[in-house]
């Protein structure tokens, strides 16, 4: 029974890393487009809005979709 302890425990700890992982991710893309999207119509509010209700999955859209966009537009 103990080794069956170990193995629960670990996994815990590893859901418990892949959701502090995540987590640090999507604060991250909130902080990034809030401080370097333009802020010329709505997207910076849509963007944010985005990240925010669609958790880290929004975060990855943006990651993957508008910030190399935004870098190669604005340099920044």
């Amino acid at each position: 029974m103990n080794e069956f302890h170990a193995i629960l425990v670990f996994v815990w700890l590893c859901f418990i890393l892949f959701g502090l992982v995540l987590t640090i991710f999507w604060v991250w893309a909130i902080i990034d487009c809030a401080t370097k999207e333009p802020s010329e119509g709505n997207d910076k509010l849509v963007w944010i809005l985005v990240i925010i209700f669609a958790s880290w999955i929004g975060a990855l859209v943006y990651v993957l979709v508008r910030r190399p966009k935004r870098i190669q537009d604005f340099g920044r």
